[in-house]
Protein backbone atom coordinates (compact mmCIF):
# COMPACT_ATOMS: atom_id res chain seq x y z
CA UNK A 1 0.00 0.00 0.00
CA UNK A 2 2.84 2.39 0.76
CA UNK A 3 4.34 1.73 -2.65
CA UNK A 4 0.97 2.47 -4.27
CA UNK A 5 0.70 5.78 -2.44
CA UNK A 6 4.17 6.88 -3.50
CA UNK A 7 3.59 5.92 -7.13
CA UNK A 8 0.25 7.70 -7.26
CA UNK A 9 1.59 10.86 -5.64
CA UNK A 10 4.50 11.02 -8.06
CA UNK A 11 2.27 10.45 -11.08
CA UNK A 12 -0.22 12.98 -9.72
CA UNK A 13 2.37 15.75 -9.96
CA UNK A 14 2.98 15.04 -13.65
CA UNK A 15 -0.75 14.71 -14.41
CA UNK A 16 -1.56 18.06 -12.80
CA UNK A 17 1.32 19.90 -14.49
CA UNK A 18 0.55 18.44 -17.94
CA UNK A 19 -3.16 19.26 -17.61
CA UNK A 20 -2.40 22.87 -16.64
CA UNK A 21 0.19 23.22 -19.39
CA UNK A 22 -2.15 21.94 -22.12
CA UNK A 23 -5.03 24.14 -21.00
CA UNK A 24 -2.81 27.22 -21.05
CA UNK A 25 -1.33 26.22 -24.41
CA UNK A 26 -4.74 25.93 -26.07
CA UNK A 27 -5.91 29.27 -24.72
CA UNK A 28 -2.66 31.09 -25.46
CA UNK A 29 -2.78 30.25 -29.17
CA UNK A 30 -6.55 30.61 -29.51
CA UNK A 31 -7.82 33.66 -31.41
CA UNK A 32 -8.59 36.75 -29.35
CA UNK A 33 -6.93 38.90 -26.73
CA UNK A 34 -7.60 38.53 -22.99
CA UNK A 35 -6.83 42.20 -22.36
CA UNK A 36 -9.45 43.33 -24.87
CA UNK A 37 -12.06 40.93 -23.47
CA UNK A 38 -11.51 41.81 -19.81
CA UNK A 39 -11.36 45.57 -20.35
CA UNK A 40 -14.59 45.45 -22.36
CA UNK A 41 -16.29 43.44 -19.59
CA UNK A 42 -15.16 45.83 -16.88
CA UNK A 43 -15.81 49.14 -18.65
CA UNK A 44 -18.52 48.23 -21.13
CA UNK A 45 -16.59 50.09 -23.85
CA UNK A 46 -14.24 49.02 -26.60
CA UNK A 47 -10.65 49.49 -25.33
CA UNK A 48 -8.11 51.55 -27.17
CA UNK A 49 -4.81 50.17 -28.41
CA UNK A 50 -2.95 52.02 -25.62
CA UNK A 51 -5.21 50.50 -22.94
CA UNK A 52 -4.67 47.01 -24.33
CA UNK A 53 -0.89 47.47 -24.41
CA UNK A 54 -0.85 48.81 -20.84
CA UNK A 55 -2.93 45.89 -19.58
CA UNK A 56 -0.73 43.35 -21.35
CA UNK A 57 2.44 44.91 -19.98
CA UNK A 58 1.08 45.23 -16.43
CA UNK A 59 0.20 41.50 -16.29
CA UNK A 60 3.22 40.24 -18.31
CA UNK A 61 0.93 38.93 -21.06
CA UNK A 62 3.18 40.29 -23.80
CA UNK A 63 5.95 37.84 -22.93
CA UNK A 64 6.57 34.59 -24.87
CA UNK A 65 4.64 31.46 -24.05
CA UNK A 66 7.53 29.56 -22.43
CA UNK A 67 8.50 32.56 -20.30
CA UNK A 68 4.97 32.81 -18.93
CA UNK A 69 4.98 29.07 -18.20
CA UNK A 70 8.24 29.35 -16.28
CA UNK A 71 6.89 32.31 -14.33
CA UNK A 72 3.85 30.25 -13.34
CA UNK A 73 6.02 27.29 -12.30
CA UNK A 74 8.12 29.64 -10.19
CA UNK A 75 4.98 30.87 -8.41
CA UNK A 76 3.81 27.28 -7.98
CA UNK A 77 7.04 26.30 -6.19
CA UNK A 78 6.31 29.10 -3.70
CA UNK A 79 2.78 27.86 -3.06
CA UNK A 80 1.05 30.48 -5.22
CA UNK A 81 -1.21 30.14 -8.25
CA UNK A 82 -1.03 33.71 -9.49
CA UNK A 83 -3.60 36.52 -9.50
CA UNK A 84 -6.85 36.66 -11.45
CA UNK A 85 -6.76 39.09 -14.36
CA UNK A 86 -10.44 39.93 -13.87
CA UNK A 87 -10.77 40.37 -10.11
CA UNK A 88 -7.18 41.07 -9.06
CA UNK A 89 -7.49 38.50 -6.25
CA UNK A 90 -5.19 35.49 -5.72
CA UNK A 91 -6.42 32.43 -7.60
CA UNK A 92 -6.26 30.20 -4.52
CA UNK A 93 -8.47 32.62 -2.58
CA UNK A 94 -10.95 32.73 -5.46
CA UNK A 95 -11.09 28.93 -5.43
CA UNK A 96 -11.52 28.54 -1.67
CA UNK A 97 -14.18 31.27 -1.60
CA UNK A 98 -16.32 29.33 -4.08
CA UNK A 99 -15.46 25.73 -3.23
CA UNK A 100 -17.86 25.69 -0.28
CA UNK A 101 -20.87 26.24 -2.54
CA UNK A 102 -19.72 23.53 -4.96
CA UNK A 103 -18.98 21.13 -2.09
CA UNK A 104 -22.45 21.73 -0.62
CA UNK A 105 -24.11 21.02 -3.96
CA UNK A 106 -21.93 17.97 -4.63
CA UNK A 107 -22.52 16.36 -1.22
CA UNK A 108 -26.28 16.95 -1.41
CA UNK A 109 -26.53 15.50 -4.93
CA UNK A 110 -24.37 12.48 -4.09
CA UNK A 111 -26.29 11.76 -0.87
CA UNK A 112 -29.60 11.93 -2.71
CA UNK A 113 -28.28 9.64 -5.45
CA UNK A 114 -27.04 7.00 -3.00
CA UNK A 115 -30.21 7.11 -0.88
CA UNK A 116 -32.41 6.58 -3.95
CA UNK A 117 -30.22 4.68 -6.42
CA UNK A 118 -28.63 2.05 -4.17
CA UNK A 119 -31.77 0.43 -2.67
CA UNK A 120 -33.70 0.62 -5.94
CA UNK A 121 -30.84 -1.05 -7.83
CA UNK A 122 -30.60 -3.80 -5.22
CA UNK A 123 -34.36 -4.42 -5.22
CA UNK A 124 -34.45 -4.53 -9.03
CA UNK A 125 -31.70 -7.18 -9.00
CA UNK A 126 -33.67 -9.35 -6.59
CA UNK A 127 -36.68 -9.26 -8.95
CA UNK A 128 -35.09 -9.78 -12.40
CA UNK A 129 -37.33 -9.48 -15.47
CA UNK A 130 -40.27 -8.38 -13.33
CA UNK A 131 -42.44 -5.36 -14.13
CA UNK A 132 -40.56 -3.30 -11.55
CA UNK A 133 -37.22 -4.33 -13.08
CA UNK A 134 -38.34 -3.30 -16.58
CA UNK A 135 -39.59 0.07 -15.30
CA UNK A 136 -36.30 0.73 -13.48
CA UNK A 137 -34.27 -0.07 -16.58
CA UNK A 138 -36.34 2.32 -18.69
CA UNK A 139 -36.18 5.05 -16.03
CA UNK A 140 -32.42 4.67 -15.57
CA UNK A 141 -31.83 4.82 -19.32
CA UNK A 142 -33.92 7.97 -19.55
CA UNK A 143 -32.08 9.52 -16.59
CA UNK A 144 -28.70 8.92 -18.18
CA UNK A 145 -29.85 10.27 -21.55
CA UNK A 146 -31.45 13.53 -20.38
CA UNK A 147 -29.04 16.49 -20.72
CA UNK A 148 -28.50 18.36 -17.47
CA UNK A 149 -29.04 21.81 -18.98
CA UNK A 150 -32.41 20.75 -20.46
CA UNK A 151 -33.53 19.13 -17.21
CA UNK A 152 -32.55 22.20 -15.22
CA UNK A 153 -34.52 24.49 -17.53
CA UNK A 154 -37.58 22.22 -17.37
CA UNK A 155 -37.46 22.18 -13.57
CA UNK A 156 -37.24 25.97 -13.58
CA UNK A 157 -40.27 26.28 -15.86
CA UNK A 158 -42.31 23.85 -13.78
CA UNK A 159 -41.44 24.54 -10.14
CA UNK A 160 -40.30 28.16 -10.32
CA UNK A 161 -42.17 29.95 -13.09
CA UNK A 162 -45.39 27.89 -13.26
CA UNK A 163 -45.90 26.84 -9.63
CA UNK A 164 -43.69 29.38 -7.84
CA UNK A 165 -42.58 26.85 -5.24
CA UNK A 166 -38.82 27.20 -5.54
CA UNK A 167 -36.43 29.98 -6.62
CA UNK A 168 -34.67 29.82 -9.98
CA UNK A 169 -31.38 31.38 -8.97
CA UNK A 170 -29.40 32.25 -5.89
CA UNK A 171 -27.69 30.54 -2.99
CA UNK A 172 -27.99 30.51 0.77
CA UNK A 173 -31.09 28.52 1.75
CA UNK A 174 -32.30 24.96 1.36
CA UNK A 175 -34.95 26.12 -1.13
CA UNK A 176 -32.20 27.44 -3.41
CA UNK A 177 -30.44 24.06 -3.22
CA UNK A 178 -33.35 21.83 -4.25
CA UNK A 179 -33.50 22.38 -8.02
CA UNK A 180 -29.75 22.25 -8.77
CA UNK A 181 -29.39 19.26 -6.44
CA UNK A 182 -32.12 17.32 -8.26
CA UNK A 183 -30.74 18.29 -11.67
CA UNK A 184 -27.30 17.06 -10.72
CA UNK A 185 -28.53 13.93 -8.95
CA UNK A 186 -30.76 12.54 -11.72
CA UNK A 187 -27.94 11.34 -13.98
CA UNK A 188 -25.87 9.99 -11.08
CA UNK A 189 -28.88 8.16 -9.62
CA UNK A 190 -29.68 6.58 -12.97
CA UNK A 191 -26.09 5.39 -13.47
CA UNK A 192 -25.94 4.09 -9.91
CA UNK A 193 -29.15 2.09 -10.29
CA UNK A 194 -27.91 0.45 -13.49
CA UNK A 195 -24.51 -0.50 -12.08
CA UNK A 196 -25.88 -1.72 -8.75
CA UNK A 197 -28.46 -3.87 -10.54
CA UNK A 198 -25.88 -5.37 -12.94
CA UNK A 199 -23.32 -6.01 -10.22
CA UNK A 200 -25.88 -7.54 -7.86
CA UNK A 201 -27.19 -9.88 -10.59
CA UNK A 202 -23.67 -11.24 -11.10
CA UNK A 203 -23.08 -11.75 -7.37
CA UNK A 204 -26.48 -13.32 -6.69
CA UNK A 205 -25.68 -16.09 -9.19
CA UNK A 206 -22.42 -17.07 -7.49
CA UNK A 207 -22.05 -20.39 -5.68
CA UNK A 208 -21.62 -18.99 -2.18
CA UNK A 209 -24.97 -17.20 -2.46
CA UNK A 210 -26.65 -20.45 -3.54
CA UNK A 211 -25.00 -22.17 -0.57
CA UNK A 212 -26.29 -19.50 1.80
CA UNK A 213 -29.82 -19.98 0.42
CA UNK A 214 -29.50 -23.76 0.82
CA UNK A 215 -28.53 -23.26 4.48
CA UNK A 216 -31.77 -21.40 5.07
CA UNK A 217 -30.46 -17.88 5.61
CA UNK A 218 -33.04 -15.16 5.22
CA UNK A 219 -33.06 -13.38 1.88
CA UNK A 220 -32.60 -10.00 3.56
CA UNK A 221 -29.38 -11.18 5.21
CA UNK A 222 -28.10 -12.76 2.00
CA UNK A 223 -28.77 -9.70 -0.12
CA UNK A 224 -27.74 -6.86 2.19
CA UNK A 225 -24.96 -8.52 4.19
CA UNK A 226 -23.27 -11.03 1.87
CA UNK A 227 -24.09 -10.06 -1.71
CA UNK A 228 -24.05 -6.27 -1.51
CA UNK A 229 -20.52 -6.00 -0.10
CA UNK A 230 -19.03 -7.97 -2.99
CA UNK A 231 -21.17 -6.11 -5.50
CA UNK A 232 -19.94 -2.72 -4.32
CA UNK A 233 -16.46 -2.88 -5.91
CA UNK A 234 -17.50 -1.79 -9.45
CA UNK A 235 -20.07 0.54 -7.89
CA UNK A 236 -17.37 2.27 -5.85
CA UNK A 237 -15.47 2.93 -9.07
CA UNK A 238 -18.47 4.71 -10.57
CA UNK A 239 -19.08 6.69 -7.39
CA UNK A 240 -15.41 7.67 -7.27
CA UNK A 241 -15.47 9.15 -10.75
CA UNK A 242 -18.76 10.90 -10.02
CA UNK A 243 -17.42 12.39 -6.78
CA UNK A 244 -14.44 13.72 -8.67
CA UNK A 245 -16.74 15.24 -11.27
CA UNK A 246 -18.98 16.82 -8.64
CA UNK A 247 -16.20 18.26 -6.50
CA UNK A 248 -14.43 19.58 -9.57
CA UNK A 249 -17.49 21.66 -10.26
CA UNK A 250 -20.80 20.82 -11.89
CA UNK A 251 -20.17 23.40 -14.60
CA UNK A 252 -23.46 23.09 -16.48
CA UNK A 253 -25.71 23.02 -13.42
CA UNK A 254 -23.92 25.90 -11.73
CA UNK A 255 -24.15 27.97 -14.91
CA UNK A 256 -27.86 27.25 -15.45
CA UNK A 257 -28.84 28.08 -11.87
CA UNK A 258 -26.20 30.82 -11.36
CA UNK A 259 -24.84 28.80 -8.44
CA UNK A 260 -21.79 30.67 -7.05
CA UNK A 261 -19.40 27.70 -7.20
CA UNK A 262 -16.10 27.01 -8.87
CA UNK A 263 -17.78 25.68 -12.01
CA UNK A 264 -19.54 28.93 -12.91
CA UNK A 265 -16.47 31.02 -12.06
CA UNK A 266 -14.35 28.70 -14.21
CA UNK A 267 -16.68 29.13 -17.19
CA UNK A 268 -16.63 32.92 -16.78
CA UNK A 269 -12.83 32.81 -16.64
CA UNK A 270 -12.68 30.80 -19.87
CA UNK A 271 -14.85 33.36 -21.66
CA UNK A 272 -12.56 36.13 -20.39
CA UNK A 273 -9.42 34.06 -21.05
CA UNK A 274 -8.25 34.62 -17.49
CA UNK A 275 -5.06 32.53 -17.78
CA UNK A 276 -4.04 32.35 -14.09
CA UNK A 277 -7.51 31.22 -13.00
CA UNK A 278 -7.73 28.59 -15.73
CA UNK A 279 -4.27 27.18 -14.96
CA UNK A 280 -4.85 27.19 -11.22
CA UNK A 281 -8.32 25.66 -11.36
CA UNK A 282 -7.24 22.93 -13.78
CA UNK A 283 -4.36 22.09 -11.44
CA UNK A 284 -6.65 21.85 -8.40
CA UNK A 285 -9.33 19.92 -10.30
CA UNK A 286 -6.72 17.41 -11.50
CA UNK A 287 -5.53 17.03 -7.90
CA UNK A 288 -9.09 16.32 -6.77
CA UNK A 289 -9.53 13.62 -9.41
CA UNK A 290 -6.24 11.96 -8.49
CA UNK A 291 -7.03 12.06 -4.77
CA UNK A 292 -10.50 10.61 -5.23
CA UNK A 293 -9.20 7.77 -7.42
CA UNK A 294 -6.51 7.03 -4.84
CA UNK A 295 -9.13 6.83 -2.08
CA UNK A 296 -11.18 4.47 -4.26
CA UNK A 297 -8.18 2.16 -4.70
CA UNK A 298 -7.60 2.14 -0.94
CA UNK A 299 -11.27 1.38 -0.33
CA UNK A 300 -10.99 -1.67 -2.60
CA UNK A 301 -8.76 -3.38 -0.05
CA UNK A 302 -11.37 -3.03 2.69
CA UNK A 303 -14.24 -4.15 0.47
CA UNK A 304 -12.39 -7.17 -0.90
CA UNK A 305 -9.40 -8.57 1.06
CA UNK A 306 -8.34 -10.48 -2.07
CA UNK A 307 -7.31 -7.18 -3.70
CA UNK A 308 -3.60 -6.47 -3.16
CA UNK A 309 -1.37 -3.86 -4.72
CA UNK A 310 2.00 -5.25 -3.68
CA UNK A 311 3.68 -8.52 -4.57
CA UNK A 312 2.29 -11.30 -6.71
CA UNK A 313 -1.26 -12.44 -6.39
Amino acid sequence: MRRLLIQRLVSAVFVMLIASFLSFLLLFYAPGNPAETIIRQQSGLDPTYAEIELFMKRHDLNRPFLVQCLQWLYLLTHGKLGVSLRTGEPVLEEFTARFGATFQLAVAAMALSVIIGLPIGVFAATKPNSLFDHIIRVVSLAGVSIPEFWLGLMLMLCFSLALGWLPCFGHGTVRHLVLPMITLAVGITASLMRFVRTSMLEVLNLDYIKTAKAKGLREVVIVWKHALKNALIPVVTILGTQVGHLLAGAVIVETVFSWPGIGKFFVDSIYARDYPVIQGFVLIIAAIYVLVNLLVDILYVYLDPRVRYEGRS
